[in-house]
């Protein structure tokens, strides 16, 4: 249940970051405000960068064999599985 409270939680942050480039882009914010906004979007980069390193990390849990990591190549749906 912790997986998708997290998964939920990145999905708001990056929902949340959209919202504020997208008001930030309109370009009329008061300097102090766009700070403001500024600073709560470098939160949830971060924040949205430290659950997908921690995605990564599970992912190559996950593909660990025998000591050694096999590499996978998401893009390619015609690749073979391991």
């Amino acid at each position: 249940m912790a997986a998708r409270k997290k998964a939920i939680d990145f999905e708001q942050s990056l929902q949340q970051l959209e919202a504020l480039v997208t008001e930030m882009e309109k370009g009329e914010l008061s300097l102090e405000d766009a700070l403001k906004a500024f600073e709560q979007g470098i939160k949830l980069t971060r924040e949205c960068q430290t659950r997908l390193a921690d995605a990564e990390q599970k992912v190559q849990l996950l593909l660990e064999e025998q000591g050694q990591l096999q590499a996978v190549d998401f893009d390619d749906g015609d690749a073979e599985q391991p």
